[in-house]
């Protein structure tokens, strides 16, 4: 089993959070708003990437943690984390899916919909929120088995 780095697995969830906060100013927004102003777009854009990664990070770390076989893609490291019980299988089902999301921000597949990445911001704000709290209960549990 490789040594758990509680550390750096917070730091992931820390930038998460960050990352979380920030779309705040952007979950509500207007279409047409956001749609017309090119640098908001690509910023949301790139909170959405780097917490859809840092959550896969985590995933893989833990999963590797656990002496778990390492994900062979991003959607699969949600849906074993789920399954090694890392994060509740509902909430790995509903996480999945992003990893179609990044792939499309970062290689820009089709052309990126506006209508579709809001969604996401209000998706990513409740069930990444969601990810952070069910990691930090695994770590809690984890340390509690690391006790004497």
């Amino acid at each position: 089993m490789t040594p758990l780095d509680r550390e750096l697995v917070r730091r992931k969830l820390a930038l998460i959070t960050r990352n979380l906060d920030d779309l705040q100013r952007i979950d509500g927004l207007a279409l047409e708003v956001y749609s017309q102003d090119r640098f908001l777009r690509k910023a949301t854009e790139r909170l959405l990437q780097e917490l859809i990664e840092a959550a896969v990070d985590v995933n893989t770390y833990l999963l590797r943690a656990a002496d778990a076989p390492t994900p062979g893609d991003y959607h699969s490291s949600f849906m074993d984390a789920g399954r090694q019980g890392i994060i509740p299988t509902e909430l790995a089902a509903r996480l999945a899916p992003a990893a179609g999301l990044r792939n499309r921000l970062v290689h820009e597949y089709d052309r990126i919909d506006d209508a579709m990445v809001l969604a996401a911001v209000t998706e990513a704000r409740s069930h990444f929120a969601a990810f952070v709290a069910a990691v930090e209960h695994w770590l809690a549990r984890d340390e509690g088995a690391d006790a004497p």
